[in-house]
């Protein structure tokens, strides 16, 4: 056999065996990728929380409904919905903003259904919480990986002691505010179990936000209460929540939500002060809307 002869061959061979190795290399990589689709659950998103402005300050303004120009012969009716919209004093007030990453395993995905497979379809809620410690201390924690679930902890937005608005988890993930808790409102008690090693709580359906712990207080969980927030703190939580159609019987504490019994923040929360600038900061419009039957 000449050595030409025997060259082909065995570069043939050799080819025949990498696209075979290739085959099952793309074959596994596809049932990889399958099985990673099929294990995880389906996932839902919130429209209806603050989201992240970074770059400007967005007033939301009403959509006008546009008529047509000539009458058309149909027949419609007259829908009136109610919606938030941002005023020029929550235009005029300009918290410093920041961003910081939280790690991973902090966080994770909102879930369309619980550990037993049934929908649910919770209207998003809003808990506020505080940091017992300072800010940067509880930002530190959120950046460090935690393996244990029974740890892993963060909030979708922080405001520090000036007023400062950091963004940490987007809206439309989860973030792991509250352990034990539910929500009681209108319709009655809501909590949602997604792992099925730790108890149901209102973290699927929650954005939460918590304020800076005065310096006074930091490190001092024993205590009921303490020198109060400041006033930029009320100012950019109202401002940070104008931006949301939650609505106000939907905003809540991690003290009302909590039933581990170990939560009592925050700990001297004007509610007065915040609702009064809260309602400055945004105010019901009514979008009247006609649809085709």
């Amino acid at each position: 056999m000449r050595f030409r002869d025997w060259a082909t061959r065995v570069m043939l061979i050799f080819f025949m065996f990498a696209a075979l190795i290739l085959a099952v290399f793309i074959g596994g990589a596809r049932q990889m990728k399958n099985h990673n689709a099929a294990s995880n659950p389906a996932v839902t998103t919130w429209s209806q929380y603050p989201q992240a402005q970074l770059q400007s300050t967005i007033t939301t303004e009403e959509k006008k409904v546009n008529l047509p120009k000539s009458p058309v012969k149909t027949n419609k009716t007259n829908k009136i919905n109610l919606k938030y919209a941002t005023t020029a004093a929550f235009a005029k007030y300009r918290p410093n903003l920041a961003k910081a990453e939280v790690h991973s395993s902090n966080y994770g995905d909102r879930f369309a259904t619980d550990v037993n497979g049934v929908v649910f379809n919770n209207q998003p809620i809003i808990v506020i919480h505080e940091t017992s410690n300072s800010a940067s201390s509880a930002i530190n924690f959120f950046q460090t990986p935690h393996d244990d679930e029974n740890v892993q902890a963060s909030y979708h937005a922080l405001i520090t002691l000036d007023g400062t608005v950091v963004y940490l988890v987007p809206p439309e993930k989860r973030a792991f505010g509250a352990g034990n808790s539910v929500f009681e409102g209108v319709n009655g008690l809501e909590t949602v179990q997604t792992n099925s090693t730790l108890p149901p709580s209102v973290n699927n359906f929650a954005y939460h936000v918590s304020l800076e712990t005065p310096a006074d207080a930091w490190g001092q969980n024993d205590i009921q209460g303490h020198s109060g927030y400041t006033n930029a703190q009320y100012n950019s939580l109202a401002w940070l929540i104008a931006q949301s159609q939650v609505p106000d019987d939907r905003i809540t504490t991690h003290r009302a939500v909590d039933r581990s019994g170990q939560r009592a923040d925050p700990k001297s929360f004007d509610f007065d002060k915040f609702f009064n600038l809260l309602h400055s900061y945004r105010q019901l419009r009514t979008v009247d809307t006609a649809r085709t039957n």
